[in-house]
């Protein structure tokens, strides 16, 4: 039987890109991954992964597709998946399943590795971003610079997070002072 594993890396991030990664391989090859050492890499809105994962699955075409649920409710989002595949695999949707399934687990690290490539673009590109999480200094003195000197933000950002919104409220305020 056919299983896949579909993962996310670099939902927290207020700075570079939500890698959605996804592999297939036989059932009975699950057990080399473990032996491999694979583990969890780790410790968007949950519709849009939700999206994502289907495409990946979608394309994967497995009998049984493993899914990190993002959503608070594992058979929701075990449902919304449902609803955007042309076929019917067994989903299973549980929060965790990176740490859970081995197969899960190498997709995390494939999405991993995929984004801190796509973050060493970026700094490449831009300078110094720092990690791209909003609490790292670094990202946060990039952010303020770079709205300082251009007003407004980079198309790398998520524009929705509260973190722009507050740098903006704050230069607004000192520029008053």
């Amino acid at each position: 039987m056919r299983v896949c594993g579909v993962d996310d890396a670099g939902r927290g991030p207020v700075i570079g890109p939500l890698v959605i990664a996804g592999i297939t391989i036989d059932e009975k090859k699950i057990d080399e991954l473990r032996s491999l050492g694979v583990k969890d890499s780790k410790m968007l809105i949950a519709l849009l992964e939700a999206k994502v994962m289907a495409q990946v699955i979608e394309k994967l075409k497995p009998d049984v597709a493993y899914v990190d649920s993002s959503d608070t409710r594992t058979d929701r989002f075990k449902n919304n998946i449902l609803d955007r595949l042309t076929f019917t695999p067994r989903i299973v949707s549980e929060h965790k399943a990176d740490i859970n399934y081995a197969v899960v687990s190498a997709a995390s690290i494939m999405a991993k590795v995929r984004r801190d490539t796509r973050i060493d673009e970026l700094k490449r590109q831009y300078g110094e971003i720092g990690s791209g999480y909003a609490h790292d200094p670094a990202t946060a003195r990039f952010l303020r610079d770079y709205y300082s000197k251009h007003g407004d933000f980079p198309p790398i950002v998520r524009r929705s997070w509260k973190t722009l919104r507050n740098i903006v409220a704050d230069l607004a305020q000192t520029s008053l002072v």
